[in-house]
């Protein structure tokens, strides 16, 4: 992908990363923050669900699923220049509100093994199916990739 060349004598804006906002007085959330903001080129990810580059699935259980599903965002983002920290949105659908619950410890193990310690914004959905019948996730994201120094 094709950034913008620095043009002489033109200012362009510091880079910024996106920045949580935190409403004052208000308990911090766990695992995600209440929003974000940020300044920069828009990348919309598709929703990915938990097969591989090919198509398949290597698992149904939803943990391993949510690995896939995030591992698929990083090498779309990293295509477009981008990293996880760039993130500033995601939105789970999920097949089993109870298969999530019991399987959470190891979604959260799988999302900072992808996406380190990032957390933004989030929503979670209880769907009731997914369009490919094997899949039990499906996650969208939102970056925002800084304007160039």
């Amino acid at each position: 992908m094709s950034r913008d060349k620095q043009v002489p004598g033109v200012a362009r804006p510091a880079v910024v990363q996106p920045t949580v906002v935190q409403p004052a007085g208000w308990a911090r959330p766990r695992g995600y923050s209440h929003a974000m903001t940020a300044r920069g080129l828009g990348i919309f990810v598709a929703g990915q669900i938990g097969w591989d580059s090919h198509g398949k699935f290597h698992s149904l259980r939803m943990a391993d699923q949510v690995r896939q599903a995030l591992a698929n965002i990083v090498t779309i983002l990293a295509e477009a220049g981008a990293s996880p920290a760039h993130i500033v949105r995601l939105t789970w659908y999920v097949t089993s509100r109870d298969e999530y619950h019991e399987q959470l410890a190891e979604i959260g193990a799988a999302y900072r093994a992808t996406l380190g310690k990032h957390f933004p914004p989030m929503s979670v959905v209880q769907v009731v199916a997914l369009m490919e019948k094997d899949a039990r996730v499906e996650i969208e994201a939102t970056a925002v990739l800084p304007d160039a120094d």
